[in-house]
């Protein structure tokens, strides 16, 4: 059972929200909150594996939220669930290895995708973000330096920065899933990274990416 909070400033979004994911099995939505602060406190006594955080709440936004609790809890799958695609809330709110950014326009098959990806330990961007994140780094001065990176786990990252899953990545190079695993620790290590988005980030940075 994946175990749902949803915290969002707007009663009726919750509302729908909370009745897009009960139509599906095995998602539980256990809690509502309605600003940064109640994300936090909720998170500071209940057991849950995903938040889905809007950025724009009052007092307590939802970037200050995510920077808490992913201290306190990182074990939380942080997906935020947002109409701001700013460059800068896109680049800062990333930066704290949240576990994916969707904008709010998106439909509900892919919302539920991105909940059981997240909970699988998968990172999730929409287009438009990856859009924003490739702009951003546009005029980054490119580099030599691979951080050590094989050609292999070069590979990789391309993948990665896709959004390709484990597996996906496991059968478009011919390789297992416990592989891919074992390459993306290393990646992690030769990066200095945590995560993922924080790899996919840097990886674009650096340019050792370019999606088409």
């Amino acid at each position: 059972m994946i175990r749902i909070v949803i915290a969002d400033d707007h009663p009726l979004l919750r509302e729908g929200l909370r009745r897009i994911l009960e139509f599906e099995e095995g998602i539980e939505v256990v809690e509502e909150v309605g600003d940064g602060q109640g994300a936090i406190n909720i998170a500071r006594i209940m057991t849950f594996d995903i938040l889905l955080m809007d950025l724009n709440m009052p007092g307590v936004n939802g970037l200050e939220a995510s920077r808490v609790i992913r201290r306190e809890r990182p074990e939380i799958g942080i997906l935020v669930l947002t109409v701001d695609d700013s460059d800068d809330k896109v680049f800062q709110v990333l930066q704290l290895g949240v576990a994916g950014y969707l904008l709010k326009d998106v439909d509900s098959k892919t919302l539920i995708q991105s909940i059981r990806k997240v909970f699988n330990g998968e990172s999730i961007l929409s287009p438009a973000v990856t859009h924003k994140l490739l702009e951003q780094f546009t005029h980054s001065i490119p580099t030599k330096n691979t951080c050590g990176l094989s050609e292999r786990e070069m590979e990789i990252l391309k993948y990665l920065v896709r959004g390709s899953s484990n597996r996906e990545i496991g059968t478009a190079l011919f390789i297992s899933e416990k592989t891919v695993k074992n390459h993306l620790s290393s990646i992690y290590r030769k990066l200095a990274v945590d995560d993922r988005t924080q790899a996919a980030l840097k990886a674009v940075k650096l340019k050792f990416v370019q999606l088409d």
